[in-house]
């Protein structure tokens, strides 16, 4: 897609240092974070949301985790915990219309959703 901002980033057209990238994914810092550490793992696959992704999106799904995975521990709290996140639509806090997966950590995250 010509105008999202997160294909560009995936694509390298933006100026983002990436925490992880392979030929799936690229991890970067939450522009606005919501905890120390925030980051964001995003399909180079576009994809709007979690709703639009299809059965040949599965392995893809399950390494945006796995790579969430890797980057708790390379960020240092997998330890201590962490959260993942994936809002899918407006109503559900989606700000941008590309899937991508949060990884949340650094404190203690509220144990309630909502």
């Amino acid at each position: 897609m010509e105008d999202c901002i997160f294909c560009k980033i995936a694509a390298g057209e933006m100026d983002t240092k990436l925490l992880h990238e392979d030929e799936l994914v690229v991890a970067f810092a939450d522009i606005s974070p919501m905890a120390p550490v925030h980051a964001l793992v995003v399909p180079k696959k576009h994809i709007v949301s979690v709703e639009e992704a299809g059965p040949e999106d599965r392995d893809l799904l399950g390494h945006m985790i796995h790579t969430a995975q890797k980057l708790a521990r390379d960020l240092g709290v997998s330890e201590s915990g962490y959260r993942l996140v994936i809002n899918n639509g407006a109503g559900a806090g989606q700000t941008v219309s590309h899937l991508h997966l949060h990884l949340l950590g650094g404190r203690a995250l509220e144990p309630r959703l909502g």
